[in-house]
């Protein structure tokens, strides 16, 4: 009887020792699946960096950004450069007006 006895409380022990097995397998399971999802959205990342590193190179087969800004400031130097052509262009005009206007008189 007392091996029946120790049977049984060893047969506890290991049905105890196979529960918190199973646990930590459970647990082990889910850790398993956030580091899937988290290598998912990494080679996600990955992906866009590649993306943007080929669009990068196609940016820099037309012009560097150096480039890029030097055309841009010489853009706004035009746009000066017709105001002001324009505004000398109205002053020359009015003037030309004002001095057809005046010979009328004389």
């Amino acid at each position: 009887m007392s091996n029946d006895a120790g049977w049984g409380e060893y047969s506890r022990l290991v049905l105890k020792e196979l529960e918190t097995l199973a646990t930590a397998i459970t647990s082990l399971n889910s850790e398993i699946q956030e580091l899937k999802q988290e290598i998912a959205r990494m080679r996600e990342r990955e992906d866009r960096v590649d993306e943007l590193r080929v669009w990068k190179d196609k940016v820099d087969e037309v012009a560097s950004p150096t480039q890029i800004q030097i055309k841009f400031n010489e853009v706004e130097d035009l746009k000066q450069f017709k105001t002001k052509a324009i505004t000398i262009f109205a002053v020359v005009q009015f003037g030309m007006a004002f001095f057809a206007w005046a010979m009328k008189f004389i």
